[in-house]
């Protein structure tokens, strides 16, 4: 009888042994992927810092709250709104100094340009569209010089951002 019971204890303690050593084995792995969770999260709040800091946007204080989950949300909806508004304000100041720099030393209608391209009427759909192509080709070498003009007061100064370090090159989960 004693012999069954040995037996019993043995066969149930090598159960017990798999499934702790199964768990620890878990156990490792769910702390691997936290821990990478954890530098993720690290880089993200890294990287939302940065982006405030070069655009002048009020960073997040993570004093007031825990910078997780929710919050890097909220903060990354805020800065895409408040960034979206900027070059929106941006391309409409942008658009009137174009339009002043064209009338600063050629007649033209600041009305008439302010509709946008002028078809010929003569012409079919097609026929102009490849002449408003043609001219947006034209214009391509001088706009990107006069863009170069305004992209300071649009752009913020390029910075070199840590949140891309460690992990770059690896693929996001």
């Amino acid at each position: 009888m004693l012999g069954f019971f040995l037996k019993f204890f043995a066969l149930a303690f090598t159960g017990l042994k798999d499934e702790l050593l199964a768990a620890q084995v878990e156990a490792r792995n769910a702390k691997a992927q936290l821990e990478a969770e954890v530098a993720l999260n690290r880089r993200v709040r890294t990287a939302i810092s940065d982006l405030s800091t070069s655009w002048e946007i009020e960073p997040m204080d993570e004093s007031k709250e825990d910078a997780r989950g929710d919050a890097l949300v909220d903060q990354l909806c805020y800065l895409g709104a408040t960034l979206r508004d900027r070059v929106q304000d941006a391309l409409h100041v942008e658009v009137k100094r174009a339009m002043a720099v064209v009338c600063s030393g050629f007649s033209y209608d600041m009305e008439v340009v302010s509709h946008g391209f002028v078809t010929d009427i003569s012409k079919t759909d097609t026929e102009n569209e490849e002449r408003l192509h043609a001219l947006i080709d034209d214009a391509e070498v001088p706009g990107e010089r006069l863009a170069k003009l305004f992209e300071p007061e649009v752009l913020p100064p390029e910075t070199s951002s840590g949140a891309g370090e460690g992990g770059e090159d690896r693929a996001m989960d």
